[in-house]
């Protein structure tokens, strides 16, 4: 396989989950650290990007990034390097920036931290499809949440997906939001987009709130 990089976001404020919390009167914690089968979200994550084949690996930290660093010490450093948001109050676009600054060239894989059900068998079908286009650095593989293969919009598109660091690099320091935005941006413009379907359900879930992290947990053996 070619040379491919991964970043991880995990920069996130959490607010949805301390509500969900506060709510049911459960303990404050974040959802990257909760734990799924004995194991720390985030860990989960980075686990499945690593098996993927990925050469290297940028997990992008923000807020409450001393908790989160602390679960990420097992990881080789040679594999799995840590970065912080040099603001914290940053949009997801320029989480991702920060961690694409700080790769070398070439294709890229960008996941969520809160996305453990993502598979490395999944991971893995996204890079080969932008590997095989004529052209990587014109293509965005990406994981499919409805409609399959070439796709006209990236309408409620986002990660994981991959692409050339070159397309992220051109678009990302326009924006200072979201990341559908600059998905959109790009289809506008002529960039192809490929979406390949998910192996189960499962894959296709952020942890947001407490019902999706309870969700994942009762079915993760199923992956």
């Amino acid at each position: 396989m070619d040379m491919v990089s991964a970043v991880i976001t995990a920069a996130g404020k959490n607010k949805r989950m301390i509500a969900d919390l506060k709510l049911r009167g459960i303990e404050i914690n974040h959802k990257l650290i909760m734990d799924l089968q004995g194991k720390p979200v985030i860990v989960h994550t980075i686990e499945n990007v690593l098996k993927s084949g990925v050469n290297n690996c940028v997990v992008v930290l923000g807020q409450y990034s001393n908790e989160i660093n602390a679960v990420l010490k097992n990881f080789p450093d040679d594999k799995v390097k840590i970065l912080n948001n040099p603001d914290f109050n940053v949009e997801l676009s320029q989480t991702l920036l920060n961690g694409v600054q700080n790769l070398e060239s070439g294709l890229c894989l960008c996941v969520a931290a809160d996305q453990p059900t993502i598979t490395s068998k999944t991971i893995r079908r996204l890079i080969e499809k932008a590997l095989k286009y004529k052209n990587p650095e014109k293509i965005v593989s990406i994981l499919a949440r409805k409609k399959s293969g070439y796709l006209e919009s990236a309408e409620g598109l986002g990660m994981p997906f991959v692409c050339h660091s070159k397309l992220l690099l051109k678009y990302l320091p326009e924006h200072a939001d979201n990341l559908n935005p600059v998905l959109m941006e790009m289809i506008l413009d002529g960039v192809i987009f490929y979406g390949t379907p998910p192996l189960n359900d499962l894959e296709l879930v952020n942890i947001n709130r407490y019902e999706d992290y309870l969700y994942i947990k009762n079915r993760l053996y199923m992956i």
